[in-house]
């Protein structure tokens, strides 16, 4: 009996492992998956509340202030002023431009990009995030595919072609801390990339970051900033921050979406137009340390300015006009009384 039931035992015993031997391999593999899926969120998550402990971020722009200006920016790299940004061209140990910081992060997966939109603006919702995979094909990036991760050599990382840089900036007036502020928000890197139809190279702007998502590795990352003093370096965010670039202003948020250019067809007066929009930021600045700031009266000082400068141009044209019409009655008059005759004087001799 006692034979019997231990052969019962071992049959169930082994009936029980033939069954979890039996289990399908695809549910398995994709738990495997999903395990290892959220162990690299939790990783990633780690890593990112570990450097925001080493490189804290600025401080972001309040929701609520009482005046606030936003302008789009373009940053040429081949300026001197912006240049640190470019360099170096490929990785040199832990030295990379900002372009291949920035490919680097989102091929890991720590940095979430948005897709350019043909109004130019930037749009930070969930459905409007780009894919790195579909960015490479867009734009012709060679790389290879293995498992789960996508490797593209340095040589291929197009930062050599990425010459330059929209950058949405804010400058605003934040009446809870009386302070006034200049930072940047978000920018988008723009390839440079001739082809065959067109002789001057064609701009592709790539994906629009949003600031605070990459001040966090920004700041953990520093630049060359002198040409003279090799050893002279600043991190990135610092010179985001302390608004070290040098970039010309092609839009501004306004109600009718328009860029400058729009408006200003000629080289003349679109310089103009960006020599006004920095007087105005400027002179705000300038004046919130002497007068106490009335949001009301901010919010109607544009309006005010526009007619206060329509009337004045009305009263021009109107002065010219009656001026222009007084000298041609004077003309006239002149004319009629010179063609009457010779006027006679007669003057009187002393004897």
């Amino acid at each position: 009996m006692k034979s019997f039931k231990t052969i019962l035992v071992l049959l169930f015993v082994g009936c029980g492992l033939t069954t979890l031997q039996a289990q399908p391999l695809k549910s398995r593999v994709q738990k495997n998956k999903a395990k290892q899926t959220a162990k690299a969120g939790q990783n990633n998550a780690v890593s990112l509340s570990r450097a925001e402990l080493m490189f804290p971020k600025s401080v972001e722009v309040p929701a609520e202030v009482v005046w606030r200006r936003d302008i789009y920016r373009t940053i040429d790299l081949t300026d001197g002023d912006n240049a640190a940004l470019y360099y170096p061209l490929t990785p040199q140990g832990n030295q990379v431009n900002l372009f291949t910081l920035l490919f680097q992060l989102v091929n890991q997966g720590k940095l979430p990009v948005y897709r350019y939109n043909t109004d130019g603006l930037e749009n930070f919702n969930k459905e409007n995030r780009m894919h790195f995979k579909d960015m490479l094909d867009r734009y012709s990036i060679p790389y290879e595919v293995a498992g789960n991760t996508i490797r593209v050599d340095n040589a291929d990382i197009p930062s050599g072609e990425v010459l330059s840089y929209y950058v949405k900036e804010s400058s605003y007036y934040d009446q809870n801390t009386a302070t006034y502020n200049s930072r940047v928000t978000a920018f988008c890197p723009v390839l440079h990339r001739s082809d065959e139809y067109s002789m001057d190279p064609v701009k592709y702007p790539l994906f629009w970051v949003k600031y605070d998502d990459a001040a966090t590795y920004l700041a953990g990352h520093t630049l060359m900033v002198s040409n003279l003093n090799n050893a002279a370096r600043m991190s990135m965010a610092d010179f985001f921050d302390s608004n070290k670039y040098h970039g010309k202003i092609y839009m501004t948020t306004n109600m009718q979406g328009k860029t400058l250019q729009e408006y200003c067809p000629t080289d003349s007066l679109l310089k103009g137009e960006q020599a006004r929009i920095e007087k105005e930021i400027k002179d705000f600045e300038q004046h919130i340390w002497h007068e106490p700031v009335d949001s009301v009266a901010l919010a109607k000082q544009d309006s005010i300015d526009q007619a206060q400068g329509n009337k004045k141009s009305r009263r021009a044209v109107r002065a010219k006009n009656k001026a222009e019409a007084n000298k041609s009655s004077k003309s006239k008059s002149g004319g009629s009384s010179s063609s009457s005759g010779p006027r006679v004087s007669v003057r009187r001799q002393r004897h």
